[in-house]
């Protein structure tokens, strides 16, 4: 059953923090458990979907929730320093407490999916919001058509999780192709935009569903590519960032046009935000 925001949606609550794992200077993962064991099982989620974790004495930020809704007990976050907020989180250890509140917004189009082939194309950190949605199809394997996975990143040494990645490469129908704006001596594989990788695959545009993550500027890039092979608007999915501060529609701070990207997405299909998406300022 799923679950709603709690009570009162700007209320966090206590969950400790039961893992911590370093994924690369700068980003590291946090495997939380809420204090309170009856809402801890309650608690419900959809792929794409993120928590607003919350530092006491700090402030919060929105972070996207890693983990496969049925399969992990734990809810994983990804994170990377950036501000404030996550270098105090940073510094949490495994036994340490942090406030969540939500889950919120809008999840990938799972029930969509289903039956059609994916291509799911993400950059740099992009690629957190996607992995539960990835893995959530590599577990329900039978349900979904060819899987390709296209992950880009600025260095070759920002690649996360190259483990899973080549775990994932091993199910069958599915493809796993890497791209690093700079790559080095132990890069094997494509030097240059993500994009460049379509040069590698196939695509069935009446068949096709795609699945867009990471800056937005790549992800327009991604937009007029997959156009030009013939990708409808409408089958076309994008998890936005914005600066997200309430999650529930009411600061303003994420508005774009008539939407809000903390309620209405982060995850939008194209045609729902095109004339607005990648516009500067918005």
């Amino acid at each position: 059953m799923r679950t709603e925001p709690w009570e009162s949606p700007h209320t966090p609550q206590e969950a400790e923090i039961v893992e911590r794992l370093d994924e690369s200077d700068t980003v590291f993962t946090l495997k939380l458990r809420f204090t309170d064991t009856a809402r801890h099982d309650a608690y419900d989620f959809e792929p794409g979907q993120y928590n607003m974790l919350y530092l006491y004495g700090v402030g919060e930020v929105p972070i996207s929730i890693v983990s496969d809704p049925e399969h992990d007990d734990l809810l994983d976050h990804t994170i990377r320093r950036v501000g404030r907020v996550t270098e105090g989180i940073a510094a949490l250890r495994p036994g340490d407490r942090l406030g969540v509140r939500g889950p919120y917004g809008r999840g990938w189009p799972l029930r969509a999916l289903e039956g059609k082939d994916v291509l799911v194309v993400t950059g740099g950190l992009g690629c957190a919001p996607s992995v539960s949605v990835i893995q959530y199809m590599m577990r329900r394997r039978a349900r979904f058509g060819a899987v390709t996975i296209l992950q880009g990143v600025k260095h070759y040494n920002d690649l996360l999780w190259r483990q899973r990645y080549e775990e994932w490469a091993c199910v069958p129908r599915t493809r796993v192709l890497f791209s690093a704006d700079v790559g080095g001596p132990i890069w094997p594989w494509h030097v240059g935009p993500v994009t460049g990788l379509f040069e590698h695959i196939e695509i069935d545009p009446q068949h096709t569903l795609a699945l867009l993550c990471g800056p937005e500027g790549m992800m327009a890039a991604t937009v007029k590519a997959l156009r030009k092979r013939g990708l409808a608007d409408s089958s076309i999915w994008l998890s936005l960032e914005r600066s997200m501060h309430c999650a529930v529609g009411q600061c303003g701070h994420c508005q774009l046009g008539g939407k809000f990207v903390c309620k209405d997405g982060p995850v939008f299909r194209h045609d729902e935000i095109e004339p607005l998406f990648s516009v500067k300022g918005l």
